[in-house]
């Protein structure tokens, strides 16, 4: 039983997780290539995005670690990259050229809509069961309908926390699945960058 709750613990952590990283993914790629490419003209335009797309090594390699802690699933690590001889400008065009960096910041950013399917679903499964476990302390104090009647008795109460236990049981497996769903995304995307 501890097990059980552990295991329910760590995937909501991890769908949270995956909608927090997949939103910063959105933000930091949407704004910095942006922001490059509106600066490119400058001096500063073009070696901000040849920092922003070294980034993608770093972050691709950090949701390999974060899938392997949390769902057990074994990914081969990229080789890293070397920086490219020359000058500045030459590093900065080996950069910009390179279709790895620009397929994992595809990648990277679909993550987002990855993150919101986590998010909302993975509320939905761990929450509302545990709502409904707690019914019979609230029905007192709380005016509660439940499928279009008032749960005004103990017994409707306790039936509906029985539903909240089963919906537990249930909704453990559905979350189970949803987190080893997020998982594949990222062995997906290895499996892209790698091409």
């Amino acid at each position: 039983m501890k097990r059980a709750i552990m295991r329910s613990v760590q995937n909501v952590i991890f769908l949270l997780f995956t909608f927090v990283s997949g939103l910063f993914y959105v933000c930091f790629y949407l704004v910095s290539i942006v922001l490059g490419l509106a600066l490119s003209f400058t001096v500063v335009g073009i070696p901000l995005l040849t920092n922003v797309l070294r980034s993608t090594q770093i972050f691709v390699q950090h949701e390999r670690i974060q899938t392997k802690i949390y769902t057990d699933i074994s990914i081969e690590p990229l080789e890293t990259r070397q920086r490219a001889k020359g000058n500045q400008w030459m590093q900065a065009k080996a950069e910009l050229m390179n279709v790895r960096n620009w397929i994992s910041v595809y990648w990277l950013m679909q993550k987002f809509v990855i993150g919101c399917i986590c998010l909302v679903v993975g509320l939905l499964i761990y929450i509302i069961p545990v709502c409904f476990a707690f019914v019979p302390l609230l029905y007192p104090f709380v005016e509660l309908h439940f499928l279009g009647s008032v749960v005004d008795s103990e017994m409707k109460a306790l039936q509906i926390m029985g539903l909240g236990f089963i919906l537990m049981i249930v909704c453990s497996k559905l979350g189970n699945g949803l987190v080893q769903f997020a998982g594949g995304y990222t062995c997906l995307m290895f499996k892209a960058i790698r091409g």
